[in-house]
């Protein structure tokens, strides 16, 4: 079986996001969607809300799988789960410098590949970043999300801080 990880914090899921794990699921048998926290973040959506509104949205594509990726090094959760390949979406020249690295640590640390998928031109411009930003100023981004993230914005509370361990 040809599994894929498709990772990231996904606060929240967008079109762009869901425009790339697609185009993943046409090219390998499994995609785990993994979804990632960290502790020096604050997140406008809670790990159990990002993970409820993948679920809800990925639902009907076929041989996907949403997850947390829980703590740890990314290339040993590849290694754990039998991935053979990270898919991440690229924007521009800028995220391809900051994946490369992070691509040939990974291989270098577990032997697992990373394949880079250009995004769709209309997508190009799309970063949860952007999307909160955009949502928390009173801005309609109904064309940039699913609706389970356009309910969520709906409500207008934050999720809670993360608390430190200990």
């Amino acid at each position: 079986m040809r599994r894929a990880v498709c990772p990231g914090s996904f606060d929240p899921i967008h079109n762009g996001h869901l425009e790339v794990i697609a185009r993943a699921a046409s090219l390998f048998d499994e995609v785990i969607v993994a979804v990632s926290t960290n502790q020096a973040k604050r997140y406008r959506f809670a790990l159990a809300e990002r993970l409820d509104m993948a679920r809800e949205t990925l639902a009907s594509l076929k041989g996907i799988v949403v997850e947390p990726v829980g703590e740890g090094l990314l290339a040993e959760y590849c290694r754990q789960r039998g991935v053979s390949a990270i898919v991440k979406g690229l924007r521009s020249s800028s995220d391809f410098d900051y994946e490369l690295p992070m691509a040939t640590m990974n291989r270098q640390l577990s032997g697992v590949e990373t394949v880079f998928l250009p995004a769709e031109a209309h997508y190009v411009h799309l970063s949860s970043t952007l999307i909160k930003e955009v949502a928390g100023l009173g801005g309609n981004v109904a064309d940039y999300v699913p609706r389970s993230v356009q309910r969520r914005f709906a409500t207008g509370e934050p999720a809670p801080a993360p608390h430190p361990k200990g």
